[in-house]
């Protein structure tokens, strides 16, 4: 009765970019709204390196929120690993909670999102060694044994060791490029693997609002990598403007940050034509980051990321990283 239930349900709901709403845990691996943003904040346990995602329930984000999902950070002898998953007590990666992880380079200049599934996009990647395969007595029968490499996220390298912000470059090989483009779309997933969602509960059916701040940031580049059919979607950070009286990198984030920090950025289409001048600026920003507290940041996303993907990005950037600044 219940899974009948669930069914029923899952053709009535629409999907966060129809909605604007996360509903099922599904949701939050699928493209967020294309006319606002999703507001969420990230809370980091220092104690613990480990770092929680909440959509945001009222304009305090130091309040009210839902949790969404919870990564937490593990440091190995040439990379760290960030654990993502829908339970903020199980980072166990044969866990039916597992979602996902981003692995880092030793410098943490370099990173890899990977995916629990494969996405539509995926396939043709996933035979070219973008597949891993976990030790068969860690996985639950009912979790996939693979790990699917869907994004490659890379700092540029400060060789010169000049003051600066950071530079940043994202490359998501389960979107397309075309996603961006009039009539396009972006993959948008309908299940989880087979009886993970009968033991995720649903999330509330709350619409975002547009919104955004100011602070210190990155800027970036364009690289070249193509798939079987359409090159990937490439994200660059979006160049920040030196700020005289300040002394300080600054961006317009529209009053969700509030505290100047080199992790702070805004992501935006490396391939997007320039608009004019009248335009708002927020309207090309994919993602932004920043902080509002010692361990508080804020998260907005948007079509076509997902909050998975989203989340993946954003700890990226919690890495010290030396070589880059």
């Amino acid at each position: 009765m219940d899974i009948a239930w669930r069914e029923v349900t899952k053709e009535l709901v629409q999907t966060p970019e129809q909605s604007g709403k996360l509903t099922f845990p599904i949701s939050l691996k699928q493209p967020g709204p294309r006319d606002v943003t999703m507001q969420c904040f990230i809370k980091r346990d220092r104690t613990t390196s480990t770092y929680y995602l909440y959509l945001g329930l009222s304009p305090n984000v130091l309040e009210n929120g839902k949790f969404l999902l919870a990564a937490r950070k593990f440091r190995r002898a040439t990379s760290t690993d960030y654990i993502i998953s829908f339970n903020s007590e199980d980072f166990s990666r044969g866990s039916n909670s597992y979602v996902g992880k981003l692995r880092s380079n030793f410098l943490g200049t370099k990173f890899t999102i990977y995916d629990c599934q494969p996405s539509q996009s995926c396939v043709a990647i996933s035979s070219n060694r973008a597949v891993r395969r976990i030790g068969s007595k860690q996985v639950s029968p009912r979790v996939p044994s693979c790990s699917y490499n869907i994004a490659h996220i890379a700092y540029e390298l400060n060789v010169l060791g000049t003051r600066g912000p950071r530079r940043m470059q994202c490359t998501l090989y389960s979107i397309p490029a075309s996603a961006m483009e009039a009539g396009g779309c972006a993959p948008t997933p309908t299940e989880f693997a087979k009886e993970v969602e009968e033991l995720l509960p649903p999330l509330p059916q709350i619409k975002s609002k547009a919104a955004v701040a100011d602070c210190s940031t990155a800027e970036a580049e364009s690289t070249g990598d193509t798939m079987s059919k359409d090159s990937p979607l490439v994200l660059k950070n979006k160049a920040p403007r030196w700020h005289e009286q300040l002394q300080c990198w600054c961006l317009n984030f529209r009053g969700r940050v509030t505290v100047a920090s080199v992790k702070n950025f805004q992501l935006v289409a490396a391939n997007e034509p320039t608009q004019s001048t009248s335009q708002s600026d927020h309207e090309r920003v994919l993602l932004q980051f920043g902080k509002v507290g010692k361990d508080m940041f804020t998260m907005d996303y948007r079509y076509p990321l997902s909050a998975f993907q989203s989340f993946s990005i954003c700890l990226s950037s919690f890495d010290t990283k030396l070589a880059c600044e």
